[in-house]
């Protein structure tokens, strides 16, 4: 199967999706989102579900997923992240949830490695790099940097310490910058390939070290899993007080509790949950009974 290829028309949508949201949430011209991305899913009103989940075997684990729950005319939204991934792919991974979340595209859980065979992953994928580091954006700092549009001609090691800069600038993952790079023509093919083929995560390697050098506290927080279990507690405060206002049922309190890693009684409430519902959330974040 051929990877899918997004058409100018669709670019153009992503772009333009993208911008104007990075508008609507203060975001303007060359201001990062980066770690802000969290504080993006309070102002949604989008409750994060931290919890590392390791891949089994060959098949990778999920990035993340996002998720619907609706209790009357009460409608809950939360976003389970694996935070056994790389911090930056995180923030990547939270982008691209948002991008189901702004198209309305229902629940769903995404593996970022699945847009080689699916339109709308790819369209997510897009989106996700296009909303943390803007095409306009990019092309400006290249010029700016190199005063020149084309960096054909540039040492690798001078190309690759920008790429490090950007990394711990815009907080997107040094495979989505090279990839930036290329599709804006700034880089050739052969250079896309010698970066995309470099060990961007080996601390020993020559991007390791470089990265480092670079800004010893920011790469390595990005290139690192941050193995985080919950929620904040403004999120499980919400929780609470959605049940004692009988927005959500004992079965979806608990269940929902358990993601952030809790149990009812931790707060003063006995209830039991099915293990049918159990193992049905289990299967949701293991992918058993997801074909995205």
């Amino acid at each position: 199967m051929n990877p899918v290829k997004l058409n100018e028309v669709q670019i153009e949508e992503i772009r333009k999706l993208a911008r104007e949201k990075r508008l609507s949430l203060g975001f303007v011209g060359e201001t990062p989102i980066a770690n802000d991305i969290f504080t993006i899913l309070d102002k949604l009103d989008i409750m994060l579900l931290e919890y590392p989940i390791e891949p089994e075997g060959d098949k990778p684990a999920f990035s993340a997923a996002i998720m619907y729950s609706e209790e009357g005319d009460k409608k809950l939204i939360f976003i389970g992240l694996n935070t056994a991934d790389y911090y930056d792919k995180q923030i990547f991974a939270i982008a691209h949830e948002l991008y189901h979340y702004y198209t309305k595209s229902g629940s769903h859980l995404s593996r970022l490695e699945d847009e080689e065979h699916s339109i709308i992953e790819a369209k997510a994928n897009r989106f996700a790099a296009e909303f943390l580091l803007p095409e306009s954006e990019l092309i400006s700092i290249v010029f700016r940097e190199f005063k020149t549009s084309s960096l054909e001609h540039v040492h690798h090691k001078k190309l690759i310490r920008f790429i490090a800069r950007l990394h711990c600038t815009w907080w997107l993952p040094y495979r989505s910058i090279v990839r930036r790079l290329h599709e804006i023509g700034t880089i050739s093919s052969t250079q896309y390939k010698e970066l995309y083929s470099v060990n961007e995560r080996d601390p020993n390697g020559e991007y390791g070290k470089l990265g480092k050098a670079v800004n010893k506290e920011v790469f390595p927080k990005l290139n690192n899993p941050t193995k985080n279990i919950g929620g904040s507690q403004n999120e499980i405060e919400i929780i609470i007080r959605n049940f004692e206002d009988e927005l959500i049922d004992e079965e979806k309190f608990a269940e929902t509790l358990r993601l952030f890693n809790l149990t009812p009684d931790e707060f003063g409430y006995e209830i039991k949950v099915s293990q049918e519902d159990l193992d049905e959330l289990e299967a949701f974040f293991s992918g058993d009974d997801d074909e995205n």
